[in-house]
């Protein structure tokens, strides 16, 4: 797959961030990852994409834009191995290249890209907090979908006793690098899909406050070039057992997180 003809010179494009990078995790996207590049590193630079094993052969046209712009950097994983570990991967060379913040984007549109500026500049403001996107929904949307996240967002409040997730399967968001990636080396979960509501949740144990932004939600039709690899049962099953991890660790974390909760309300 060839990178298609963009309307889009690299040189004209936003200046530079030396803190704050846009995290594509990219997996089978076909020609919609093109797309979501474009956007993304018309609003931003540098913007990063981690290719998850993927065998569409986008990273061959990602490679070629690459080479073409010093601000498009691409990782390539030689195998799948799920979003969180692509996420992670990036983390990794975005820690040692001196970046703090890292805004992570879907690669097959469904994400804001016109948002990443207002998004950037709520975590400059916000240095210690997860810049969260609060999705809203086209009416076309999915009623599986939006019906769905429910069931997560009310276990992550639980599990945080209420510290502010506005919701937990959004992966639009800004996370401070130092803190997500220490807690991703300490464990082994949060690898596949589990890897969005498992960060917040852990990072809301970890101290870092939330900050909640709207932000729109695009579900593409597969005539517009829509991908999904959700797998109901499958990913329904991992989300089970991540939650049951989770307030496994929410029990043994209560004492502090009531704590933490009496602190909050007695600010208000």
């Amino acid at each position: 797959m060839r990178m298609p003809e963009l309307a889009y010179d690299p040189a004209s494009g936003p200046r530079p961030s030396s803190t704050h990078l846009v995290l594509i995790p990219s997996y089978n996207p076909g020609r919609a990852v093109f797309e979501t590049v474009r956007t993304a590193r018309a609003a931003w630079a540098p913007v990063w994409v981690v290719v998850d094993g993927s065998t569409d052969s986008s990273a061959e046209g990602l490679a070629d834009w690459a080479r073409s712009d010093p601000q498009l950097r691409l990782i390539l994983l030689p195998r799948n191995q799920g979003k969180g570990a692509a996420v992670l991967a990036g983390l990794d060379a975005a820690q040692a290249a001196g970046f703090t913040h890292a805004l992570t984007m879907d690669s097959d549109g469904q994400h804001p890209a016109a948002s990443i500026p207002e998004f950037m500049e709520c975590s400059r403001r916000h240095p210690a907090a997860m810049v969260l996107g609060n999705p809203v929904f086209a009416p076309d949307a999915p009623r599986l979908r939006v019906q769905g996240r429910k069931v997560s967002n009310a276990w992550a409040r639980l599990e945080t006793l209420g510290a502010g997730i506005g919701d937990s399967l959004y992966g639009f968001r800004v996370y401070p690098i130092a803190p997500l990636r220490a807690i991703m080396r300490g464990q082994r979960w949060m690898r596949r899909f589990d890897f969005d509501p498992e960060a917040v949740v852990r990072l809301s144990w970890a101290g870092v406050p939330a900050v909640n932004l709207p932000a729109p939600v695009r579900y593409l039709r597969a005539d517009e070039g829509g991908v999904s690899h959700f797998r109901y049962l499958r990913d329904n099953t991992l989300l089970s057992w991540m939650h049951l991890r989770l307030v496994l660790g929410f029990l043994l974390r209560l004492p502090m997180l009531s704590w933490r909760l009496v602190v909050r309300s007695s600010r208000r």
